[in-house]
């Protein structure tokens, strides 16, 4: 596939409908078996697209990723939440069509979103990944990400592990 065919760009308002339908199919493929089936489904719903144009008119940053003019992933991002940590950017979600995923098209979109930290001066990211979300963990290990931490959060009402995976600032920025 030749790479012009393949973009990143900042998300506009007319992306909500496509944004929606990513983060669910995404979402149901990542932590279906992982998560309650109704907790999951409960959680994508509320992530509509009346959400996502909210989202972007409150200056959420979100990168998506076009193949062949079509919308197949996105990156949300900005400071890292994490302030005791050193790293000053974060990747808070990334997600990859189910059909795009084990292409490389989540390495693009990542090293886009990368790249725009650092267009922002923020030094070195950040990402939280669910433990037991295998394919996500080999993800983020084969982008060289170092393993910084495990914390429990609230997810739905049950306590699930996350792990932290950063990259410092002098590391390769793609």
């Amino acid at each position: 596939m030749s790479t012009d065919l393949i973009a990143t760009r900042p998300a506009r308002p007319v992306d909500a409908e496509r944004l929606s339908t990513i983060h669910l199919e995404a979402w149901r493929g990542a932590y279906r078996g992982l998560l309650s089936g109704v907790d999951l489904e409960r959680m994508i719903s509320r992530r509509g697209p009346r959400w996502w144009r909210g989202a972007l008119s409150r200056g959420v940053l979100i990168q998506v990723l076009e193949v062949a003019g079509k919308t197949a992933g996105y990156a949300t991002y900005g400071r890292s939440r994490m302030r005791e940590l050193p790293f000053e950017g974060e990747i808070y979600e990334l997600y990859i069509l189910p059909e795009y995923q084990g292409l490389g098209f989540g390495t693009t979109l990542f090293n886009a979103t990368r790249r725009a930290l650092v267009r922002m001066r923020l030094s070195g990211v950040t990402v939280r990944v669910l433990s037991e979300n295998d394919a996500a963990m080999r993800f983020y290990r084969s982008l060289g990400g170092q393993l910084l931490m495990n914390t429990q959060e609230q997810v739905a009402g049950t306590s699930v592990e996350l792990s932290v995976f950063g990259w410092f600032a002098d590391s390769d920025t793609p």
